[in-house]
């Protein structure tokens, strides 16, 4: 009885190590990736936004405790990437105003209803670039026409260019920027419960663009924002992790 009470931590012991070596000697490589902020590297073109990468959050003042954050579920967009860079590049983006996700189902409904973004009458919410004003090597003032609620109105973004390269893992031509804007709701004719949520609504986004793959289908103008979604899903190339190690160890 000691003997085997003896063998088992030994046995349990030795089955570690050979898991331990045998992962060891498995061919994962690791994969290191960079990329260039130099513009006249980027091929011009149509760009669609990642459907896989990407952020949109509102935050707004909450009864001066805190900013409470919001976030978009489903947008399209495009970046027509011209020579001349960002100086002379155009962007649309149509966000699905019935996406809004707060944390709070009963907050959600109340967002989407009468008082407030109305989704049933003013379904999207879109922005379209109208001026870029550099103001370092890779960002800009980005001034575009958004609407929201029907009403349009002109709002400003400061915008990084983060980098351009080839995806390591689809190969795609990709780009990456963050923007960051701030916009009066009272100017969309949003005005309800305030002075309890705030007026200034701060605007953070992360963006990932991708060169269609060759033969894709090109979401047009008069596709829903569900259809557009699911046409850029396909014109990209979602990995899982399982595949993702796959392709590593390839």
């Amino acid at each position: 009885m000691r003997t085997s009470a003896f063998r088992a931590p030994v046995a349990r012991a030795l089955l570690i190590t050979a898991v331990a070596l045998t992962a060891a000697c498995t061919p994962l490589r690791v994969v290191t990736h960079s990329v260039s902020t130099t513009e006249a590297r980027v091929p011009t073109g149509r760009y669609q936004l990642d459907p896989h990468h990407w952020s949109i959050t509102f935050d707004i003042d909450h009864f001066k405790y805190s900013r409470f954050t919001m976030r978009f579920d489903r947008a399209t967009a495009q970046l027509d990437w011209n020579e001349g860079g960002l100086d002379r590049s155009a962007v649309a983006v149509t966000i699905d105003a019935g996406s809004i996700d707060t944390n709070v189902p009963l907050l959600d409904r109340m967002v989407k209803g009468p008082d407030m973004f109305d989704v049933s009458r003013y379904p999207e919410i879109k922005f379209v670039s109208t001026r870029f004003e550099r103001t370092g090597d890779a960002s800009g003032k980005l001034t575009g026409d958004l609407t929201i609620h029907g009403t349009t109105q002109p709002v400003t973004l400061e915008v990084t260019f983060n980098g351009f390269a080839p995806d390591p893992l689809t190969k795609q031509d990709t780009l990456g920027f963050s923007a960051d804007g701030r916009f009066s709701r009272a100017k969309f004719g949003l005005s309800t419960w305030y002075p309890a949520v705030g007026d200034d609504v701060h605007v953070r986004i992360q963006a990932e663009y991708v060169k269609p793959l060759a033969g894709a289908e090109a979401p047009t103008s008069s596709t829903s924002l569900n259809d557009q979604a699911a046409v850029q899903s396909r014109m990209t190339l979602p990995l899982s992790p399982e595949s993702m190690v796959a392709k590593a160890r390839s």
